[in-house]
Formats: structure tokens, C-alpha cells, sequence
């Protein structure tokens, strides 16, 4: 009898503790995220002959997490043949085969681009607004936690209705521990920007966003 007692006691213990470690994984996952995620700003400011110019801002919502060194990586594959003809805050990892151009070369030619902050000390003239910090953000609460960067596209639409979306956003930062799993892009209302002296508001020619979400598991696209 004494020896059934202990076996039933060993199980309910069991079950306890299988209970408790359930409880603190499903916590464990719910804290990765709590608190915010990146979000991804696309706003083409004005139309080119063969493309567009677009301000891309990476927002760091989350606010425990920081984006340490080596700092952030952001991909994407383009919707057809797009390339970029200039960047300035940023540049992509690798130019791509760019053969078939003459004359002016292309920033980059890659279908599946990858893209860096610049590094602090960048001269000037390739600076934007919230650039070149080597990829680090703060966490959400001060302007450190923004990062901005603008591109000139080519090769794609120029108009709202020809314009296609690029897709399978990816967003690397191995500094974290972790990985990010991005949504889809989605074309929301478009952005409003108010002048430094607050007298003049202009508006974004088309504006599309998506999410990025941490894991401790590697990176996934949309």
C-alpha cells in the first residue's frame, strides 16, 4: 500500500512539474515579443522617368530590445526587374551583375537586394536624416531608435497603378540573439510630412508598410 502511495505521489509530482514547464515556455515565447516590433516605412516621395525615390524609415518599437552591433540587415526581392540606381544612408551588400547596363551603373542590379546602414562619420552629402549609425537602435523612445535611408529605383512602375510591391521582407539583426519573422508589405494611406518650421504639409505619392516580429528561431519571409 505504502509502495502505491509513493508511485501516485511520483506522478502527481510529474505532472506538476511537466504543467510548470509548459507554463514558463508559453511565457518565455509571449515575452519575445512583448512590448513591439520593427515596422518598415516605404514612402515614395516622387516619380522618376523609369522608377521612383523612396524614403524607407525603420521604426524599433519594441521596447526592450535594442538592435545591437554588427547592426541591422533589410531584404527584399523585387516584384520584376527593378534595380536601384542610388542610394544615400545606406548601401546595399553587394552590386550584382549590372552587364547589361552602358554608361550609368546601377547602385545595385540584384533581384534579392540587401541592405546596411553607413557607418558614423559618413560624409555629409550621403547622409539622410536618422542614417548612418552602423545599424544600432535604441529601444523605442528616442530618435535613436529610428533609422532612415532613401533609394532611386529604376526599371519600374511610375504611376500608383503600375507600381508593384516588392516582397519576402527580411530583416537580420545577429547582434539580438534571435531572428525576425516580416509580414507582407501592404499599401496603407500615405504619409504626411510637416515642414521643420510646422507652416507646410506635404504628402507621400504612395506609402506601403510592413511588420517584423523577434524570434529565437531563424529569420522566416513572408
Amino acid at each position: 500500500m505504502g509502495f502505491s502511495r509513493s508511485i501516485l505521489l511520483l506522478l502527481v509530482l510529474a505532472f506538476f512539474i511537466c504543467c510548470f514547464s509548459f507554463s514558463s515556455a508559453d511565457a518565455a515565447s509571449h515575452d519575445l515579443n512583448h512590448g513591439g516590433n520593427i515596422t518598415i516605412n516605404w514612402d515614395v516621395i516622387s516619380w522618376t522617368p523609369d522608377g521612383y525615390v523612396a524614403v524607407v524609415t525603420i521604426y524599433n518599437y519594441q521596447r526592450l530590445r535594442k538592435i545591437r552591433e554588427p547592426g541591422w540587415t533589410l531584404g527584399w526581392r523585387w516584384a520584376k526587374y527593378e534595380v536601384i540606381w542610388s542610394m544615400m544612408g545606406a548601401q546595399t551588400t553587394e552590386q550584382g551583375d549590372c552587364s547589361r547596363f552602358k554608361g550609368n551603373i546601377p547602385h545595385s542590379c540584384r533581384r534579392a537586394p540587401e541592405v546596411v546602414d553607413l557607418l558614423p562619420g559618413t560624409p555629409y552629402n550621403q547622409q539622410v536624416a536618422n542614417c548612418c549609425k552602423g545599424g544600432v537602435l535604441s529601444s523605442w523612445g528616442s530618435r535613436a531608435a529610428v533609422s532612415e535611408f532613401q533609394l532611386s529605383v529604376g526599371e519600374a512602375g511610375t504611376t500608383n497603378k503600375t507600381m508593384r510591391l516588392p516582397k519576402n521582407f527580411t530583416f537580420e539583426a545577429p547582434g539580438s540573439g534571435g531572428g525576425y519573422a516580416c509580414g507582407a508589405a501592404k499599401i496603407v494611406r500615405p504619409t504626411r510630412f510637416v515642414t521643420p518650421d510646422g507652416r507646410r504639409v506635404t504628402q507621400a505619392m504612395m506609402t506601403w508598410k510592413l511588420s517584423c516580429l523577434y524570434s529565437n528561431k531563424s529569420p522566416k519571409v513572408a
